[in-house]
């Protein structure tokens, strides 16, 4: 078949794992021009720029392998509680005026304590009283009536990363499963909120095991993707694990066009790693990017970002 034939497969929301399993092996670049046509004629120019915040860090009793947060592995981590509402406010509103449209607050964690739901969502409140920057939340395995919660006081969009396929994820974490998120996911959704889910690459997992994911996230019907690298932090299990390299990371935002067209993919953790900061992947089919730092580690500046979206020709606008 010819590569046309797997793009308007794409297009028409009926490529197969079968297809997209002989795309993996795809020319690189054909497979990236052709996913960039494709974001190109399903979002034109728009690029969606989001930030976060780490409202509460460390001593996480989940025991995901490549998370500094986790209070199984001796890392140089900061912890601290629940940032205070002033905090927040303040540090959402700087965003706003930066130019960014959409902003969350990431909480380690399993879940949150009915204090802390609280506490978040006079937060949030306060921020939509202050200005429009569209609001997202992080903060694990809610409830329906926490998400309902969330929901009243001006939240969006709810995180909660896949991290990897299903078949790979015990080898991740062990102390929640898949299905976990898969209902934390689908409690957020029946709650009236958008869903942002995606993964981190470079942990071991296979080709196949990011298309898995990939096609578990169209069911679900995400709105927007993160695609993070591994960034291997000392004290975790991970910490010796190379670095994805740049043309890897670009075949799988390919293909992540082309199985999700109709999705923001959004380039975050791990992209200061790439020797371009994602040039290339904003030209393969990325149309989004958290931008400023990460949770644990340095990001890309927000005035770095803008002006080499500038240069591809994007326009930074809320998708």
């Amino acid at each position: 078949m010819r590569f046309y034939d797997y793009l308007d497969k794409s297009r028409c929301g009926r490529l197969t794992k079968e297809d997209a399993m002989v795309l993996a092996r795809w020319d690189l670049e054909e497979l990236c021009h052709g996913a960039d046509v494709l974001r190109q004629e399903f979002f034109g120019n728009a690029f969606d720029l989001c930030a976060i915040i780490n409202g509460k860090s460390g001593r996480c009793p989940e025991n995901c392998r490549y998370c500094a947060q986790s209070a199984y592995y001796p890392t140089e981590v900061e912890t601290y509680p629940l940032l205070e509402t002033d905090a927040i406010v303040d540090d959402a509103l700087d965003c706003h005026r930066r130019g960014i449209g959409r902003y969350s607050v990431v909480t380690s964690g399993r879940s949150l304590t009915a204090e802390e739901t609280k506490d978040l969502c006079q937060s949030y409140r306060t921020v939509k009283c202050q200005c429009e920057i569209s609001l997202c939340a992080s903060h694990g395995l809610l409830t329906k009536k926490q998400f309902q919660q969330l929901k009243a006081a001006g939240v969006a969009r709810y995180h909660c990363n896949l991290e990897t396929s299903r078949r790979f994820f015990s080898q991740i974490c062990t102390t929640h499963t898949y299905d976990d998120k898969i209902a934390a996911l689908r409690a957020a959704a029946s709650a009236g909120l958008e869903l942002c889910s995606g993964g981190i690459f470079g942990m071991g997992e296979t080709m196949e095991d990011r298309i898995d994911m990939a096609f578990d996230l169209r069911a679900m019907g995400i709105a927007s993707v993160p695609m993070n690298l591994l960034n291997p932090i000392g004290g975790t299990p991970m910490e010796d694990r190379p670095v994805l390299t740049n043309e890897e990371f670009c075949r799988t935002v390919a293909l992540y066009r082309m199985i999700l067209p109709r999705a923001v993919l959004r380039t975050a953790g791990g992209r200061g790693l790439l020797p371009d900061k994602g040039r290339k992947a904003f030209l393969s089919g990325a149309n989004g990017a958290i931008t400023g730092d990460m949770l644990t580690t340095a990001g890309i500046t927000v005035e770095g970002d803008q002006l080499l979206l500038k240069e591809l020709g994007f326009e930074v606008k809320q998708i």
